[in-house]
């Protein structure tokens, strides 16, 4: 077992009941699953109080079944059978090989008898939390294992590992195999979802944002470096344009300061939007916790105008009703659906604004470009005309010609 860490690598191999063996519940390939298991039983100790007991063992297959690829899996284990061993602990507890064991439990069931049984290698009696961790994530460097995983449970991984190293994204990369900018990247673009998933306050979970990837990296790229207050802006239209289902694409032209401006004319702009707005903003007890938000997002000086609106449709599902100041009921969804319409024409708005802004900026900057060539020609020239071949001639006839657009430019219109 060339991924374990330890110098003998050789592993006792053995072939057990599928039905014996128990699923790992530490499996960072089901952490965001397992959080909205948690959280739809009200259960936190769900994995944790007996994680070899029925219930949990019952709930960890489910979420191995219903993840995407199952039934592929299936399919290719019943054609061709188990290529690869799984590894478990000493006592039968799954370290890796969970979605294949799931997958020939789930043949067995359907009474393919050869899957009865799973090939795998047995791990020392003494091996720790610390090396189960390490082996995992090395095996998820192999591209048969890396897919088992989604971006937020590698990310979970990643934020594991980097608690427990000192907080050092080097030693992370090097324990993962991985370049330390991505594992960062990573790690930056997952605290921006916890940040989300709190202002929820459980209404989102992390593996609600599994489909989000793009718009959270690319926010985490954006606010980096940016003022707190265009990074609040920003991270606000983000948030809430997540949240509504805008195209990340969209999304991208309100990376500027003014984004939640921007926004914020486009819902005072839709009568139906306009009423929600009102509704957070008249109500004397104020439904978004306010020290929440602050923490979130900074303090009262970078406060994005939108702030209100995120606070309450966070902590909203979409099926979900939004009691408005008159009284009247709507749908969380429907609200979030005009909010759609709403950020996506405030992003198009700033495009258009930045077409406009590149074409009255396109002159002088093809003017400093050459100017910036010719500065070179300063350089380059008296080496070139130590040359037989150089040509005086032809150097002359160029500067005619650049003197004759330079004229031609000071004319225009």
């Amino acid at each position: 077992m060339p991924a374990w860490p330890r110098s003998d690598k050789e592993l006792p191999r053995v072939e057990v009941e599928v039905s014996w063996v128990r699923f790992s519940t530490r499996n960072h390939r089901t952490t965001a699953e397992q959080r909205r298991e948690i959280h739809a039983k009200g259960r936190p100790d769900l994995f944790t109080a007996d994680p070899l007991g029925e219930e949990a063992q019952e709930a960890q297959y489910r979420i191995l079944a219903g993840q995407e690829g199952f039934d592929s899996l299936k399919d290719d284990l019943k054609e061709r059978g188990q290529q690869e061993p799984a590894i478990i602990t000493a006592d039968g507890i799954l370290i890796n090989g969970n979605r294949r064991t799931a997958a020939l439990r789930a043949l067995y069931e359907d009474r393919h008898l050869k899957a009865q049984y799973v090939q795998c290698l047995v791990l020392p009696q003494d091996a720790t939390e610390n090396e189960l961790v390490d082996l995992e994530a090395e095996l998820q460097v192999a591209r048969d294992f890396k897919q088992e995983y989604s971006w937020i449970n590698e990310a979970l991984l990643i934020e594991e590992l980097f608690d427990r190293e000192g907080k050092d994204y080097l030693k992370v990369a090097q324990r993962m195999h991985r370049d330390a900018s991505g594992v960062r990247s990573l790690h930056e673009k997952l605290q921006q979802v916890h940040q989300l998933v709190s202002l929820s306050n459980g209404a989102r979970l992390h593996i609600d944002f599994n489909d989000n990837e793009s718009a959270f990296d690319e926010l985490a790229k954006h606010i980096k470096n940016k003022p707190q207050a265009e990074a609040a802006s920003v991270r606000s239209a983000y948030f809430l344009g997540t949240l509504a289902n805008v195209q990340y694409r969209k999304l991208r032209n309100l990376r500027r300061d003014d984004a939640a401006e921007l926004v914020r004319r486009e819902v005072e702009g839709d009568a139906s939007l306009r009423l929600v707005l009102e509704t957070v903003e008249q109500q004397t007890e104020d439904p978004v916790d306010d020290d929440l938000i602050g923490d979130l997002v900074g303090p009262p000086s970078t406060a994005s105008p939108l702030d209100g609106v995120l606070g309450l449709l966070a902590q909203k599902r979409p099926e979900e009703t939004i009691e408005l100041a008159g009284g009247e009921r709507v749908l969380t969804r429907d609200v979030l659906e005009s909010l759609n319409n709403a950020i996506t024409n405030a992003a198009e708005e700033a495009e258009e604004q930045e077409r406009d802004q590149t074409a009255v900026k396109a002159p002088i900057t093809r003017v400093d470009k050459a100017i910036a060539e010719l500065k070179r020609v300063l350089i380059a020239l008296p080496k070139a005309r130590d040359y037989p071949s150089w040509d005086e001639s032809a150097l002359t006839a160029k500067l005619d010609e650049l003197e004759a657009l330079t004229r031609e430019i000071k004319e225009l219109p």
